[in-house]
């Protein structure tokens, strides 16, 4: 009943759809390249710097990637403007986490604290984000671009199908709600962990048990989403692109509730710039989760929905 509508592109904020599964692409894989060296030894929390430098690495190689499926994504919804969508892929996230971190550095370097990154180093950073990962993503864009469009088994209508009226359960925003519980009570156990390791200076060396709970995540994530897209494709709801990023993605929601619950256990001093750089970086560490999960969760779908309506006869 919704095989002319099901393709059609989202209504709202197209090229900003793109950017965000692109970044969170190449997040889920440099994170995924990186607990995999951890798990076998290459990399070690015991050498000082080595894993956030090889982080680091990874994250600007993987620029390809973000190039390369917001630039195939824009171009199925036959978007104009490429290089703005490939100009922000390469600097909408990253540009965030520099200037947070840049004004968190220049507080803590007014206090004189030690933990504050000398100014040689924050050239370094961004010299290697300027001259190494945007060319990166340009050039996996490139690519993306030069490549045949995706697919569609269907052929879009001119005018849109009206959805009808949901019951309450079947509504897009209760199901958003909803659908990250799943992969967070998955990962519930790890994440206490990691937020010790991350916040008590303690040496963090299961990266085995890592690599599998990240997995049992991705596969969750990528199965709650399917489902869920499934029924709201059976309610006639076509508008299926945004519910997807954001039904698997809402698990970075539960996560930064989790973190203030977990700010109890800190037992932290009572000064502002405390508060400050927990809520800061834990905003960032799960808006980086929102668009590694929130990826997963669109692509699965795209592949789902792509296969059911490939099997359809439509005169």
């Amino acid at each position: 009943m919704v095989h002319a509508d099901v393709f059609r592109p989202p209504m709202s904020s197209p090229m900003m759809y793109c950017i965000m599964v692109g970044s969170g692409a190449q997040i889920g894989l440099c994170g995924f390249v990186t607990i995999c060296l951890s798990a076998v030894g290459f990399l070690s929390p015991a050498r000082r710097g080595s894993l956030m430098t090889a982080t680091l690495v990874f994250y600007m190689l993987c620029g390809c990637l973000a190039g390369y499926v917001s630039s195939r994504l824009y171009k199925s919804f036959r978007g104009r403007q490429w290089q703005l969508c490939t100009l922000l892929t390469a600097t909408a996230f990253p540009g965030l986490c520099f200037a947070t971190f840049i004004f968190f550095n220049t507080i803590l370097a007014f206090f004189r604290s030690t933990a504050s990154v000398p100014f040689l180093d924050l050239v370094i950073v961004a010299a290697m984000w300027c001259c190494v990962s945007i060319p990166l993503v340009f050039l996996g864009a490139y690519f993306g671009y030069k490549a045949e469009s995706i697919e569609f088994p269907t052929v879009t209508s001119t005018i849109a199908r009206a959805i009808p009226e949901p019951t309450f359960f079947m509504k897009p925003i209760v199901g958003i709600s909803l659908a990250g519980m799943v992969p967070f009570a998955a990962a519930y156990v790890e994440l206490f962990f990691i937020m010790t390791s991350l916040w008590m200076d303690q040496f963090y060396y299961v990266f085995g048990f890592t690599l599998v709970v990240f997995v049992i995540l991705l596969i969750t994530c990528a199965e709650v989403t399917v489902l869920l897209c499934y029924y709201q494709l059976c309610a006639e709801n076509h508008r299926w692109w945004w519910f997807a990023f954001f039904s698997s993605g809402s698990t970075a929601a539960y996560t930064f509730a989790y973190s203030f619950f977990w700010f109890r256990s800190l037992e932290a001093s009572k000064m502002l710039i405390t508060y400050m750089l927990y809520f800061g970086y834990m905003f960032l560490i799960c808006t980086a989760m929102l668009l590694v999960t929130g990826s997963i969760g669109a692509l699965t779908s795209l592949w789902f929905i792509r296969k059911i309506f490939g099997t359809i006869k439509v005169d």
